[in-house]
């Protein structure tokens, strides 16, 4: 192996960087004087299972009615994504993240369902909630 191929190899990937360095940041909520919701979904989450170290893969569902912050997309992906190589329970993860969502928003109202995939047999979904929801008699067609 050459000097240049062991380098590569210790080097930490831009990418890798913007994970690690990944912090929840707000911006002021545009429509103070309006209840709305937001949703988002990010289809590749993973961690690892604290007992096996196998990887968990999930589907995490995110719907909030923001206060007076609104989280911003890309600080909530590249937050996700600092929990790759963790080793976390479905329940403690679903909790934490839902958690540091709170603490650095302040939303009327947020929940979150973490959808596990399948893995030996067992289909795992966790939901947690802050706060309470306002109906917002929404039509969509």
């Amino acid at each position: 192996m050459t000097k240049r191929e062991k380098d590569s190899k210790k080097e930490t990937l831009y990418g890798e960087r913007e994970v690690e360095a990944g912090n929840l940041i707000c911006f002021p909520n545009p429509e103070i004087n309006r209840d709305y919701e937001i949703s988002i979904d990010f289809p590749e989450f993973t961690c690892k299972c604290p007992f096996s170290g196998y990887p968990d893969f999930a589907t995490m569902k995110i719907k909030y009615q923001p206060n007076t912050k609104v989280i911003e997309l890309k600080a909530i992906k590249l937050y996700l994504n600092s929990y790759r190589e963790k080793k976390i329970s479905h329940e403690e993860v679903s909790n934490k993240i839902l958690d540091d969502f709170v603490k650095v928003s302040d939303p009327k109202w947020m929940q979150l369902e973490a959808d596990f995939n399948p893995r030996g047999n067992v289909h795992t979904i966790i939901r947690v909630c802050h706060g309470k929801r306002n109906n917002l008699d929404l039509i969509l067609y």
